[in-house]
């Protein structure tokens, strides 16, 4: 994977230890010497997932769905940061839903993904069924600018993949109630930069965050972690 801008901070990042753990594999224990824990089950990918993955990519003409690289990566983000209460911005068909929901299988946690259009709303919510993940993932349709201020808590994984000239201000919206810790991330920051200046300007200079931006499949995320 190439990174493109980086700017973590030698802030000893439970994000970063999380991910080196889960990509080493059971053997490597949080605290030296140890015993390694027995590995949770994986969320596997079976042939009927795969053929259902499969079919939304296919059927999305509108070209609104991540990349499957970028799906896969959505995956290993929510896991390896132990999110628990995510938060979802533009499900479309619920392609990138279904990766973070398989993430979210890892940990326990929860994700609230809302869709403006009603129609892709109800394809997302039906696709989240077939992909067993009703327990886990809830479709919300409507606008997110009045959704969002009526859902309960607070978050500590946000994925924004919406109108991206709205980018800057639902980040305004949500960052007072992302934890600490947590990490907000956006999609297209790459090939559809122009779109989104203010936004981009936005996540390197909030004195809290530090941002990386990642190209798995070249479209680009943005990664913001709170360090607040």
């Amino acid at each position: 994977m190439r990174i493109t801008r980086s700017r973590w901070l030698k802030t000893g990042l439970p994000l970063a230890a999380a991910a080196f753990l889960l990509a080493a594999g059971p053997g490597v224990s949080a605290r030296a010497g140890a015993p390694a824990q027995p590995p949770r089950p994986p969320a596997q990918i079976t042939p009927d997932l795969a053929k259902l993955l499969g079919q939304i990519k296919q059927a999305d003409s509108g070209l609104l769905a991540v990349s499957e690289e970028d799906g896969r990566f959505l995956r290993v983000m929510a896991a390896a940061s132990r999110s628990k209460r995510a938060l979802e911005i533009g499900s479309a068909s619920g392609y990138s839903t279904i990766w973070i929901g398989l993430g979210l299988r890892e940990t326990g946690g929860r994700l609230v993904s809302i869709e403006y259009d009603a129609a892709r709303a109800r394809q997302a919510a039906d696709n989240v069924r077939r992909a067993g993940l009703s327990d886990i993932v809830q479709v919300v349709q409507g606008d997110a600018f009045k959704v969002i201020p009526k859902l309960p808590g607070t978050f500590d994984f946000v994925f924004l993949d919406a109108w991206k000239k709205d980018y800057r201000r639902f980040l305004d919206m949500v960052l007072p109630r992302l934890d600490g810790g947590g990490v907000f991330l956006a999609h297209n920051v790459v090939n559809k930069g122009k779109d989104m200046p203010d936004f981009l300007d936005a996540i390197e200079r909030y004195p809290n965050l530090v941002t990386s931006i990642v190209t798995p499949s070249g479209e680009g995320i943005s990664i913001s972690y709170n360090r607040r």
